[in-house]
């Protein structure tokens, strides 16, 4: 029998954060292509330090002779992404800021791996495992520590843009330890935040009083206490922030980016990947999965894995575990997951509309528990499965 009280802690960190950076210079640039040709290949990785960002990986256009005029505009991209974020420190400024763009043509080795062929569907982009989460205990039907830990660093990046804080700079990370009781969220009994900040003079004292009114604000009422330890900038002064501060890298926040640790991983990153890249698309398509099947009411908790191998059209294996909350068996589930939803690559981007420009947005706060964009962003969190799951049990 699973555990009924508990403290679970999840943690978040700021779309300043070097990596988180790196996460949207990646996407930026997939977006972009993507706008050229729906079919466009973009595997994009971004790495960031003191005034400098090197950018690299694959990408591919059919026609190959415009190929170079679109990866002329790559440093722009970059320079837009860090802008929008707001560095514009001695050390790291969107406008002097070195920008080295060594992203160059696809290997056709594994072009021909994914690609349909006479007598051959389209294949995955890699092998690998790719899991999805949902739980009823929040709306979103997400975790709790991670959901809240999101809000909280999402919350202080639009009052610092608004000009509300404009003592606040972009790095920050959050944490908050969620206390559990009869297997629901009931409260908070630690708060840790770190941001970056303008002042050297301002203290940990300093920069709690400016955060703990939006903290507050974000959490649900009653889950902050007396008992409630906060930790704010800990270690005392957090000026020098970003790549200045501490190097980037696309792919590293791959557990902030999904469940806080609630929830298995099958350790593949996301950003920078276009949608034929399983690591992405049928890690979308898992929680597409799982949260239908909770909004359906068929678990309180469901946890959907599913394996390809590269070139190959059809996963190799579907599991589900509702960890004991379900109310029909786990077997039914895995059973009727392909009779709703075609989890071939190409039947995952078509089903879920993956082959727009709509990841640069995910780069920050999460790739689930996010609501749908009416642009068709964030496809993989609606609940337009729940009737045909009934149908198919």
């Amino acid at each position: 029998m699973s555990r009924k009280n508990y403290i679970f802690t999840s943690e978040s960190v700021s779309e300043g954060h070097p990596d988180k950076l790196c996460d949207r210079i990646s996407d930026a640039v997939l977006d972009a292509f993507l706008r050229e040709e729906p079919e466009a290949r973009v595997a994009c990785e971004a790495f960031a330090t003191t005034n400098r960002v090197v950018i690299g990986g694959e990408v591919k256009l059919s026609d190959r002779d415009r190929l170079a005029e679109h990866l002329d505009r790559v440093p722009s991209i970059a320079r837009a992404c860090i802008k929008d974020i707001g560095y514009e420190q001695d050390a790291f400024h969107h406008a002097t800021c070195e920008i080295n763009n060594l992203l160059h043509a696809q290997s056709a080795h594994i072009a021909q791996g994914v690609d349909a062929a006479e007598g051959k569907d389209e294949g995955a982009g890699d092998q690998g495992i790719m899991f999805g989460y949902a739980t009823n205990e929040t709306d979103a039907l997400m975790p709790a520590p991670i959901q809240f830990a999101h809000a909280i660093l999402r919350r202080l990046a639009e009052a610092r843009k608004s000009g509300a804080e404009p003592l606040l700079r972009p790095d920050a990370k959050s944490q908050i330890s969620v206390r559990y009781e009869d297997g629901k969220p009931v409260g908070v009994t630690s708060i840790v935040l770190s941001t970056q900040h303008a002042d050297e003079s301002q203290s940990s004292a300093d920069i709690r009083a400016i955060v703990e009114p939006y903290v507050r604000e974000v959490l649900p009422d009653g889950w902050i206490t007396p008992q409630t330890e906060w930790w704010v900038n800990p270690t005392g002064t957090f000026v020098i922030g970003g790549p200045d501060g501490d190097a980037g890298l696309t792919g590293r926040k791959i557990i902030v980016d999904t469940y806080g640790g609630a929830a298995p991983h099958g350790g593949g990153a996301f950003s920078g990947k276009d949608p034929t890249k399983v690591d992405r698309s049928a890690a979308y398509a898992a929680r597409y999965l799982a949260k239908n099947v909770v909004a359906a009411g068929l678990a309180d908790k469901c946890t959907i894995q599913l394996s390809y191998a590269i070139g190959v059209s059809k996963p190799l294996s579907i599991y589900a575990d509702t960890h004991g909350t379900g109310d029909v068996r786990p077997a039914e589930i895995e059973a009727a997951i392909p009779k709703v939803m075609d989890l071939s690559p190409r039947g995952i981007r078509t089903h879920l509309a993956l082959n727009r420009p709509i990841y640069e947005r995910t780069a920050a706060y999460g790739h689930f528990g996010r609501a749908p964009d009416a642009d068709g962003g964030f496809s993989w969190e609606r609940t337009d499965l729940v009737e045909a799951l009934k149908a198919a049990i």
